[in-house]
């Protein structure tokens, strides 16, 4: 018979493991919680599934928090929790083009390589006002530090002469690209490369995957472009027409409109990731349960559609985790993305 307490963790523990199955190698930590510990929490759950529960076994009613009241009772991370921790700086900065964002930040581990690459990208609803490359320092700065190259991209949002379509997504394509004649510089693996995007950058690094797949009509298409092995979008709004038909998500509507354009017959026809299904190419969505600004249909939704287009999709669904908790490190969604990470480069924790 368990102790009122033990059988309250055991609980909280078994709630755990439809999160624990769904990761690629390594069970979602907990925040603070080690590697170490992180061994234990799947054999120990499934011996306590195994085991024979009693009624006398389970704590009372009024010792248990429903998922409804832990939802309500989570406090999220802000901006500020994440840009007032110190940031660490980049080893070197490309240009691509003559505007200021048009700039790539290059993360290089020690060691003499060739080191494999997370071409990372930021979010902050396509628009240069709200958010930069330098949000995402502090995961590349954990990356690098773990062994891994990080290519941190910037583009002009819509919100920025040249932004929105064609330019947002052709600064995107050519700061991708550009890794390929800088790779040899920088110690850099083009062939081992997870692309990496936040929020409005997971639809972006999502796109930068599926560019094989556009239309030769497109004034976006390449013939060549950057292969990359795997991509993990966070948070992210991968379906445009579903976010431009969604008001409750945090970016609002009105910016996919000048994100695609409105001057030709189907804007979503070389913009929206599942106009490109399917892209070939193995994704994982990682996304917070409570997070307030993206919905969490647009992870199911789109996990649905991908699967069933035939691409190889995994959602892995954090609890107690908002927005900002996916780029910041010592979180259990930043875990959660390292491992998938370091499992898609083939490397060992």
């Amino acid at each position: 018979m368990f102790h009122n307490r033990s059988a309250h963790r055991s609980m909280r523990l078994l709630r755990a493991v439809p999160q624990i199955a769904a990761m690629p190698a390594s069970p979602i930590a907990p925040r603070r919680t080690n590697r170490r510990n992180l061994r234990v929490a799947l054999p120990l759950a499934c011996a306590l599934l195994a085991a024979p529960w009693s009624a006398h076994a389970m704590p009372p009613q009024t010792d248990q928090k429903t998922a409804a009241q832990e939802a309500a009772s989570f406090k999220p991370l802000t901006w500020d929790d994440l840009t007032n921790r110190p940031r660490p700086t980049a080893d070197a900065t490309v240009a691509y083009g003559a505007d200021h964002m048009q700039k790539v930040d290059v993360w290089v581990p020690a060691g003499p390589g060739p080191h494999p690459v997370v071409l990372m990208v930021h979010g902050g609803c396509w628009q240069t006002s709200i958010a930069d490359r330098t949000l995402m320092d502090r995961v590349a700065g954990d990356l690098r530090d773990s062994g891994i190259a990080v290519w941190n991209i910037d583009y002009r949002g819509v919100d920025r002469a040249g932004g929105g379509y064609p330019g947002t997504f052709a600064d995107a394509a050519a700061a991708a690209d550009r890794l390929l004649t800088e790779a040899a510089r920088f110690r850099l693996d083009p062939s081992r490369v997870v692309a990496v995007g936040h929020s409005a950058g997971g639809h972006l690094a999502l796109w930068l995957a599926g560019r094989s797949r556009l239309p030769r009509s497109s004034p976006l298409h390449t013939a060549t472009p950057l292969p990359i092995h795997h991509v993990i979008s966070l948070g992210g709004l991968p379906d445009l027409e579903a976010t431009a038909a969604s008001p409750d998500n945090g970016c609002g509507i009105k910016v996919v409109e000048r994100l695609v354009g409105s001057d030709r017959a189907d804007p979503y026809a070389d913009t929206s990731v599942p106009r490109l299904f399917p892209l070939g190419v193995a994704q994982t969505l990682i996304n917070g349960r409570e997070d307030r600004i993206i919905p969490y249909r647009m992870a199911t939704d789109y996990v649905a559609r991908a699967t069933a287009a035939g691409d190889r999709v995994a959602l892995v669904t954090v609890p107690e985790t908002g927005h900002v908790e996916l780029v910041t490190p010592d979180t259990a969604a930043w875990a959660a993305t390292r491992t998938a990470i370091r499992t898609a480069l083939g490397m060992r924790d």
